[in-house]
């Protein structure tokens, strides 16, 4: 499959990178820094931007298949939600419908999931610009006329993949660790470009 990855730089990204070529996809990395995935393969294409210019955006969206974004908060905290508006229009306009887009475990219905520490503390105070980022960056995905499927993950981890993990629980499941590995999210992602079980749903992800 044609992939386009957005935030392909970052922890999630560079994994789903990694993970997608792996399984044999060609893989369009969109970055601002092409020097900083230092991934050498065949089937990878560097796509040199910013996902804040629009124009570029849609430039690189035709002809793909599927759009996986992983997108960080950037320096001004808004960078992930204004970043993945620009991509959903694009995606509309070039009429690319399948999107895996990754937020965090505690936006919308998921809050109930989330302990103290996480609800009151990180997201409450410390985090608050970025999960506010998430919260419009789902929005504009809900709000699109796309085949997406939003992946709430808990707070990374550094270790290998998995591939054992629960996913799609209910906003008022209890117990989790509140933990995943990054290689595991860029796992599950990639599993939705084969599987419809999430379409138009936001599963979350946790050990």
């Amino acid at each position: 499959m044609l992939l386009l990855i957005f935030g392909a730089t970052g922890s999630v990204g560079h994994q789903v990178v990694e993970q997608a070529l792996e399984q044999g996809h060609s893989v369009a990395a969109f970055t601002r820094n092409p020097q900083k995935l230092n991934i050498q393969h065949p089937n990878l294409k560097f796509i040199e931007g910013d996902v804040m210019n629009s124009p570029a955006v849609e430039q690189a969206v035709q002809g793909k298949e599927a759009v996986l974004c992983s997108l960080g908060a950037g320096r001004n905290g808004v960078i992930r939600s204004e970043g993945t508006r620009n991509i959903v229009k694009a995606m509309e306009k070039a009429s690319v419908q399948r999107l895996i887009c990754q937020s965090t475990l505690g936006v919308g219905d998921s809050r109930a999931n989330l302990d103290f520490f996480w609800k009151y503390i990180m997201f409450g105070l410390l985090l608050r610009p970025a999960y506010t980022d998430h919260v419009f960056q789902e929005a504009y995905v809900r709000q699109s006329r796309l085949d997406w499927t939003i992946v709430r993950p808990a707070a990374f981890t550094d270790e290998g993949r998995t591939g054992a993990y629960q996913h799609g629980f209910t906003g008022s499941e209890k117990g989790l660790t509140l933990k995943i590995s990054r290689a595991d999210v860029a796992d599950f992602m990639l599993k939705q470009l084969g599987d419809n079980t999430y379409l138009h749903k936001t599963p979350g992800l946790s050990y």
